[in-house]
């Protein structure tokens, strides 16, 4: 949660929230600065005489190139998640001060950067600890492990039309739209996702909404919150490990360690379901993900190189054809393409294989990138 340059004071709906639940006194002076990172909420850190909070709310319509509409009724999803957490994990979320779901608002305390980084600003800068990789695996593990079979979050998270148009439609059918020869495939997985209700999805596990805390890790931005299939989050977040070991190649190794802890740790959770019913999704659901975060409608702003997102598509597309039978499978099939003969012999062979294997498929991809290209909204 890190402030922009530039202070601005919201609308006064906003700041009367505060004074409604006796967060500020009337006439207290305020100081509202906008942190920087959302594309689907304002999010503001509040400065009061002697303390600071943090008060975010819902965005109608979400700041990316491509057209993205989600309810506002969100914002009282991620505050029940966050409600749920606190009970089981109360160190792995921040604490919980106010919320108007009416006005799709909610205040919780300001975890200041200089004690809680952000996970993504870390592994970028290459300050990458497997130990935090296993850490996020074992809590994501043990919340899914915690609300698996509660008939009572199932009808609290009855949230199906959010995750769809949060999640299932602008990445996995976005993507079946800019990848014709794959949309069978991705529709099937989107079908398949969008009806699996195991366990209380956190929605958005990515290193951009985990901060490394003092205790452990606090996950923050569950506004994607819904009853459904928890190998979503856990190939959610894999994925991002795998993206980021292409740009931060003097830590690929521990990158590609990070991934495997990730899910080993949260593997050894499971016990809603047999463990390899789990691993299937995920290996399956994972290369959807990857080719995602390149011509879905949010993609991952550090993917600058065409060569990087050549890869991305060559690898994905594979397993999505062949699917990996464990996450394990995934992560050994990116590291076999890492490691080609030489890097500008495999770069060669790779865009001769996507060429030929996607004609189809070329101006939807052109566009897509254009976009990928000029989206600055949301870090992932």
């Amino acid at each position: 949660m890190s402030p922009t340059a530039v202070p601005e004071a919201p609308d006064p709906a906003v700041s009367d929230f505060l004074t409604a639940h006796k967060l500020a006194r009337p006439g207290e002076a305020a100081q509202w600065t906008p942190l920087a990172g959302g594309v689907s909420s304002d999010l503001w850190r509040v400065d009061l005489p002697g303390r600071s909070l943090c008060v975010k709310r819902a965005l109608a319509r979400l700041r990316v190139a491509a057209h993205w509409e989600a309810p506002v009724s969100r914002n009282a999803y991620e505050w029940a998640w966050m409600r749920f957490a606190s009970l089981h994990r109360p160190d792995s979320v921040p604490e919980l001060l106010a919320h108007d779901p009416g006005a799709g608002l909610f205040a919780m305390a300001y975890l200041p950067p200089e004690r809680y980084p952000m996970w993504k600003s870390q592994l970028l800068a290459g300050e990458v600890e497997v130990a935090t990789a296993a850490a996020v695996g074992e809590v994501l593990g043990a919340l899914h492990a915690a609300s698996a079979g509660d008939t009572v979050l199932a009808a609290e998270f009855a949230t199906d039309a959010n995750f769809h148009a949060l999640r299932i439609e602008p990445y996995l059918l976005a993507t079946a739209a800019a990848h014709p020869g794959l949309a069978d495939i991705l529709q099937s997985l989107a079908d398949r996702t969008a009806g699996t209700r195991l366990a209380l999805v956190h929605g958005d596990v990515s290193p951009k909404n985990i901060l490394v805390g003092p205790s452990g890790p606090v996950l923050l931005d569950a506004e994607c919150a819904w009853y459904g299939d928890p190998a979503f989050d856990l190939a959610f977040c894999v994925n991002h490990l795998l993206l980021k070991s292409l740009v931060v190649p003097g830590r690929r190794a521990e990158l590609l360690r990070s991934a495997h802890a990730l899910a080993a740790q949260y593997v050894r959770q499971v016990d809603w379901e047999p463990r390899s019913a789990l691993e299937t999704r995920t290996a399956s659901l994972l290369p959807a993900l990857l080719l995602a975060r390149v011509d879905g409608k949010s993609p991952v702003e550090y993917l600058t190189d065409d060569r990087h997102r050549l890869f991305v598509r060559t690898v994905a597309s594979a397993l999505l054809r062949a699917p990996a039978a464990t996450v394990v499978g995934v992560l050994d099939a990116w590291v076999t393409a890492l490691e080609g003969p030489t890097e500008t012999q495999t770069e060669t062979e790779t865009e001769t294989e996507t060429e030929t294997e996607t004609e189809t498929e070329t101006e939807t991809e052109t566009e897509t990138e254009t976009e990928a290209e000029s989206d600055s909204g949301r870090p992932a």
